[in-house]
């Protein structure tokens, strides 16, 4: 396996380069950040990042307010119960019933 050589080449002099600033970005990099890119319509409705907080603040307290319900039972997906005189279905009498 070769060995890597840390150092750069000649040509990379970074001193005779104008422009480039040290470090420009790590402050935000080390916080952390959730960049969020919104449809244009919803862009020209929250012009600001206050704004779109603001509203999504909104939306959580209103969902926490809303009291939650157990949910709904499937009562009416189910077969009536057997009925008196009822006949049995074909599978019923075969015993492929349960």
């Amino acid at each position: 396996m070769k060995k890597r050589s840390d150092d750069l080449r000649a040509e990379y002099d970074f001193a005779s380069m104008h422009g480039g600033v040290r470090g420009k970005y790590a402050k935000a990099y080390r916080s952390g950040s959730n960049i969020v890119v919104l449809a244009d319509d919803v862009a020209s409705a929250f012009p600001t990042d206050d704004s779109v907080n603001r509203a999504l603040r909104a939306m959580l307290d209103l969902a926490e307010a809303v009291p939650r319900t157990k949910k709904p039972s499937n009562k009416a997906l189910q077969r009536p119960a057997a009925k008196r005189g009822h006949r049995p279905s074909s599978r019923q009498r075969r015993g492929g019933g349960r």
